[in-house]
């Protein structure tokens, strides 16, 4: 009886380790798939990009930076990494100070509907083909109260016909004034009918506010977070 009792202890104890055995290897695994993943990821881009930044600049120092720097800097807030455009921008302060300015008011002091400042956003994404911009604002314009319907027709350049005249407006005046570097009688006179002049003109200067940005990411080519999933299709260049 006392060797079968043996026995059976011994199948257990050999049962059990064949188990942790297993287990430890699949951690292993599942550690060495995001360790090859994270090293894709940083493989994937071109020599001249930072990895800290996705950009073609290192990322700067908040200690290398005079007072003024360092208060732009922290004026980006606590969670702000080295990747975007405010990081680029801090190598030349003045143009952080002022475009940061500009942003500001136009986004949150100028009134306009913060629905309709993110559309404005994704048409200029869109037509510019800013990945960065686009995967950044997205998930903003859903939170704003744009409808995946309306985000889908931006991102696959469909017709706006039956859509809200705002929306189509903007839709419509972003299109031409950045894909044909012109704007129609028409298409002016829609977006004039639906909306005040001050409203007009910041609605244009916010969508050149981010086709200037669209241009710095261009040409620093700055990529999206290793974390983030890009959600704009990009044509084959």
């Amino acid at each position: 009886m006392s060797r079968l009792l043996t026995a059976i202890v011994l199948v257990m104890l050999a049962s059990l380790a064949a188990s942790l055995a297993k287990s430890g290897s699949s951690e292993q695994a599942s550690s060495g798939m995001a360790a090859t993943s994270q090293q894709a990821s940083t493989a994937a881009l071109p020599k001249d990009v930072y990895a800290n930044t996705g950009s073609r600049l290192p990322a700067i120092k908040r200690e290398d930076l005079d007072d003024a720097g360092k208060k732009l800097f922290d004026s980006r807030g606590p969670t702000a990494d080295a990747f975007g455009p405010g990081a680029i921008r801090l190598y030349s302060l003045p143009v952080a100070d002022h475009m940061a300015a500009v942003n500001s008011y136009l986004r949150y002091k100028s009134g306009l509907d913060p629905r309709l400042v993110q559309l404005a956003i994704l048409v200029t994404a869109r037509e510019a083909d800013s990945e960065y911009v686009w995967t950044a604002h997205e998930p903003q314009g859903l939170q704003a109260g744009l409808s995946p319907e309306i985000v889908d027709v931006v991102k696959f350049r469909k017709p706006t016909a039956g859509l809200a005249e705002k929306d189509a407006a903007i839709i419509d005046l972003g299109r031409e004034v950045i894909e044909k570097h012109h704007v129609s009688s028409q298409t002016f006179a829609r977006a004039h009918s639906v909306f005040r002049d001050q409203e007009l003109v910041n609605y244009a200067a916010l969508m050149g506010d981010y086709a200037a940005t669209t241009i710095l990411l261009n040409t620093f080519d700055q990529h999206i977070r290793p974390a983030d999933k890009p959600l704009l299709p990009i044509p084959e260049k």
